[in-house]
């Protein structure tokens, strides 16, 4: 992981972080931890806000919302637009890989349009894609 400048955050490892998945929790410490100390940049869309929000706002759970904000900003992270050429990236790949959803196929589309050297996930078919290599928590 010591190679990558721009890394790419996916949804899950986030929830997972904020969670404090009993499965994952330590393995992310570790990751944002090595991110911090390596000044790795990391990066995220629009599409992560909305996708983690849902939760704290169905459930009431407002602080969530908090929590996460304050994890953005602390961890400095680069959050990037769905613009329509990061659309039209994503609908590329679609067709490439037809069984990717919508949402992972702007994900991955931002990533490399956001210019970034890796994508970290926890969907291992995402792995397909090889034009940015994918890390998953598996690999930490």
């Amino acid at each position: 992981m010591t190679e990558f400048e721009r890394v790419y955050i996916d949804t899950a490892p986030i929830i997972y972080y904020l969670e404090n998945n009993v499965f994952y929790v330590d393995k992310l410490k570790y990751f944002f931890r090595k991110c911090l100390d390596r000044e790795i940049q990391l990066v995220t869309s629009t599409i992560t806000i909305e996708e983690y929000l849902v939760f704290p706002y169905a459930s009431g759970k407002l602080e969530l919302v908090d929590n996460f904000k304050r994890f953005i900003e602390y961890m400095k992270m680069e959050i990037v637009d769905i613009t329509a050429d990061i659309a039209e990236q994503a609908a590329k790949i679609r067709e490439q890989f037809r069984h990717f959803k919508a949402m992972d196929s702007l994900q991955l589309a931002a990533a490399i349009a956001s210019g970034c050297d890796a994508f970290f996930t926890n969907d291992k078919q995402l792995r397909q894609e090889t034009e940015l290599p994918c890390i998953t928590l598996e690999d930490l």
